[in-house]
């Protein structure tokens, strides 16, 4: 053995979440090494290669606002974009792209080898080092040393990771890929706690073999969009996807060869992720169900394979092939790789604190599927995550902690480490209690300032933001002033423009609300400055939203309250007895950081928190401060 290097962080892999968590280290000014099992897979989408879509579509935005690389090479190797939900309100509208797989892959990779302070290499993680209860390295399984204060973990799906086809199984990562199957006992020896979960991809399938006209055509928006903050909106459509349907005669081979299914024969033990199953999975659970749609993507521009979404399976590559050709569109199907499911270890993520470091071990952090979750957005935003507050860390500064009043990232993160997951979680929209206020248009209003503050931000984003910032408080202070009194011209205006007349003077702010008028129909009829598309879109939804959005402020006041007592770190829960026992049980696990936090955590009552407030008075009657864990 010998110490090959010494860093301020190293990365343990180089999917989404170990991409933003390098690029956020290396950018605060540490001394990073991100390393890979294979560099040409360097923020590899082995599933579709898709970002956003609901609630994800709003991580996308506050990893951007924050300073992170998602959303800028989303819109880069972008192949087609949709604006998703647009009937059912502005705080669900969800973008969607489907991104040029081999092109994110090379322009994330040149983003990492172009980056200051950061080291980008292969090798093969096989052991942490840990000293006194401390991260101070990791080993290769070439016997190299590297030396570190802060390790992050993102190993995605490949510690002890098993490929599973019908009755073939095989040990390795997605895609064919090794993976790594001694890194799992260190963590377990470091007495970590691992849990078993299973994921899956459909088949990709040869876009030549296709009958396209048999399924239904699925355009892009012609609207400009984009996930960046930085980047101009504009129609980035290339490639077009289709839509079909599976079947009775479908549904029946499947029905008739589960015996074969690995989920249903025992050869599965990994729990699956619940909101994408397999189609065996879907025949099985909703059996009155005559048919479930699937849509037909392009994974590249320079490639004939097509993903097909909603056919996720781990049958046999004879039933794949039955069932696929019983389809609209895929009756002659080729395929170019099979469907499979992959079983992998992961992190209990209630071992972690807020901050994703390891209540166990000081300076190991861990983000991703390592802390069984599902989707590339999630594990993008908790590499974010990990990366700001191992650089935090090693300043002695405070962790930077996103609360679920300010962002998705914060439902996320408190959603893992307070209530914890018994299968691969995902964020959605219903998931946040305030998602009026958690917008994915107002990402950068709410975190851009955080993100500068932090020193991810660079001074161009900055500036950006501020000109948008201002563009919007100067418009909604110019419609404030603008006073529109029941006069005949002003009524002709109105009727111009087809809104209904005024009876007593109103400010076009207040016209604003009214769902038929838009901030450009008022402009056509009164003195109003011409704003970018963004900024009209923002100030029409402050206005027509304004009392919700108030109320839902409000609820956030309220709930501050508790998060603002920080819970002792040397509170002894066992010693409390009008604390129920599961409560005692789950408060001494979870370790929580505030009231706030105690409050989410399953099984601990109301009659629990009120327990622990007349603790917390006690303990400031007799003058003890409360140092927050």
């Amino acid at each position: 053995m010998f110490v090959a290097d010494i860093y301020d962080v190293i990365v343990i892999g180089a999917g989404h979440a170990g991409c933003e968590a390098a690029l956020a280290s290396s950018r605060m000014g540490a001394r990073t090494l991100i390393a890979t099992l294979n560099l040409d897979n360097i923020a590899l989408m082995p599933c579709n290669p898709a970002v956003g879509g609901p609630g994800k579509s709003h991580l996308v935005r506050e990893i951007d606002a924050l300073g992170g690389e998602m959303g800028i090479n989303t819109d880069k190797t972008c192949l087609q974009m949709r604006m998703l939900n647009t009937g059912k309100g502005p705080a669900v509208y969800s973008l969607r792209a489907q991104s040029d797989k081999k092109m994110y892959q090379m322009t994330m990779t040149k983003t990492l080898e172009n980056q200051e302070n950061l080291d980008v290499k292969q090798l093969m993680i096989t052991e942490l080092l840990i000293e006194n209860g401390c991260i101070c390295g990791v080993k290769t399984e070439l016997d190299e040393i590297y030396k570190a204060k802060c390790v992050v973990l993102a190993t995605g799906t490949y510690l002890k990771g098993k490929i599973i086809i019908g009755e073939c199984t095989y040990s390795g990562g997605p895609i064919g890929q090794r993976s790594a199957e001694v890194l799992s006992d260190s963590l377990t020896a470091a007495g970590l706690k691992l849990m078993r979960f299973k994921t899956g991809t459909p088949a990709r399938v040869d876009r030549r073999t296709l009958r396209t006209e048999e399924m239904k055509k699925q355009e892009g928006d012609m609207a400009g969009h984009a996930f960046s903050f930085l980047s101009e909106r504009q129609n980035r459509n290339k490639e077009c996807c289709w839509l079909t349907f599976t079947n009775e005669k479908t549904h029946q081979i499947i029905r008739d060869n589960l015996d074969r299914a690995p989920m249903c024969n025992g050869i599965i033990h990994g729990i699956g992720p619940r909101y994408c199953p397999s189609i065996e999975s879907k025949i099985v659970r909703f059996a009155d169900k005559k048919r479930h749609q699937l849509f037909v993507e392009p994974e590249g521009e320079m490639t004939e394979e097509m993903y097909v979404q909603g056919m996720s399976t781990s049958m046999p590559t004879d039933v794949q092939y039955a069932f696929l050709r019983t389809i609209p569109g895929l009756e002659d199907v080729k395929i170019m790789r099979p469907g499979y499911a992959i079983e992998y270890d992961c992190l209990d993520p209630t071992q972690l604190m807020p901050s994703l470091e390891t209540k166990k071990i000081s300076g190991l952090f861990s983000a991703g599927q390592a802390n069984g979750t599902s989707g590339y957005e999630e594990a993008a935003a908790q590499g974010l995550m990990a990366g700001i507050n191992a650089v935090l860390k090693l300043r002695g500064q405070e962790p930077f902690i996103l609360t679920r009043a300010e962002a998705y990232i914060g439902v996320l993160i408190d959603d893992l480490v307070t209530k914890g997951t018994k299968e691969p979680y995902r964020i959605m929209t219903s998931r946040s209690e305030y998602r009026l206020i958690l917008r994915q248009d107002n990402a950068d209003l709410r975190l851009t300032q955080k993100g500068y503050d932090l020193g991810l931000v660079t001074p161009e984003r900055y500036t950006v933001f501020i000109t948008r910032r201002k563009a919007i408080e100067a418009a909604v202070e110019a419609l404030k002033k603008i006073v529109i009194t029941p006069t005949q011209a002003n009524q002709d205006k109105l009727a111009a423009i087809g809104t209904a007349p005024v009876r007593t003077a109103l400010t076009a702010y207040d016209l604003l609300r009214r769902n038929e008028v838009t901030y450009n129909l008022l402009r056509s009829v009164f003195l109003l400055d011409s704003l970018a598309a963004d900024v009209c879109e923002e100030i029409e939804i402050m206005a027509k939203y304004e009392g919700y959005i108030n109320r839902q402020l409000e609820q956030v006041e309220k709930m501050e309250r508790l998060e603002q007592r920080l819970m002792p770190i040397d509170i002894i829960y066992a010693d409390i007895g009008t604390l129920s026992g599961e409560a005692r049980q789950k408060l001494d696990e979870i370790r929580p950081r505030s009231l706030g936090q105690a409050s989410r955590i399953s099984g601990v009552s109301p009659a629990d928190i009120t327990a622990l407030l007349i603790v917390l008075e006690q303990r400031k009657r007799e003058g003890k401060k409360d140092v927050s864990i």
